[in-house]
């Protein structure tokens, strides 16, 4: 379902824990790494497609939430040709996306990727609010940081700073003198349970 400028109605999700980290997932059988997202189906409201998501991608329901907001208007992106199916190029130009900032209020081990035969990811991870910008795939980096803050302001006890890309990146030292970023926390595989303890 396209609008008239080709832009297809979708949801992302911004999903928070108790120390304001957000849910970050790896796309299925990929190194891609993003927020959960999907398209709002005909007769949708955006707010249930955003309830369907979650479940579908990251297997937690209306209870394990509360909504803290959503962004006002539509927040668009353009995807690069190259992305784009051949039949659906020249009408298909991106993503129009309702962003919704959620409280999880159930535990990690309610989170199941395995909610449908059809998972979106295979790892997760909780992330410092900003450090997705750094991360993110390009062409999805601006509609990001107007999600992340126009929803900022939200964030319980206040953290609205944008470090950009620096809160919760631990330097790592490399032998080539060059210095990597590590997340705040190790990612859960698809088959993990969420907490369960590292080798």
């Amino acid at each position: 379902m396209l609008d008239r400028e080709g832009f297809r109605p979708n949801v992302g999700i911004i999903l928070l824990n108790t120390k304001n980290q957000v849910f970050w997932g790896k796309r299925i059988r990929t190194h891609s790494w993003q927020f959960p997202q999907g398209g709002i189906k005909y007769g949708e409201t955006p707010e249930q497609a955003m309830f369907r998501e979650l479940h579908e991608e990251v297997g937690l329901t209306s209870d394990h939430v509360r909504i803290i907001a959503r962004t006002r208007d539509w927040l668009r992106y353009e995807v690069p040709d190259h992305f784009i199916r051949r039949d659906a190029r020249g009408h298909y130009r991106g993503q129009k996306q309702i962003w919704f900032l959620l409280q999880l209020v159930g535990r990690d081990t309610d989170m199941n990727l395995r909610a449908t035969d059809h998972p979106e990811f295979d790892a997760w991870r909780w992330n410092e609010y900003w450090v997705p910008l750094e991360v993110v795939i390009e062409f999805k980096r601006d509609v990001y940081q107007m999600a992340l803050t126009e929803l900022a302001r939200f964030l319980p006890r206040g953290n609205h700073h944008n470090r950009y890309l620096r809160s919760g990146m631990r330097p790592h030292h490399r032998d080539d003198g060059f210095e990597e970023s590590r997340p705040a926390t190790e990612p859960q595989a698809l088959d993990e349970e969420p907490g369960a303890p590292k080798d």
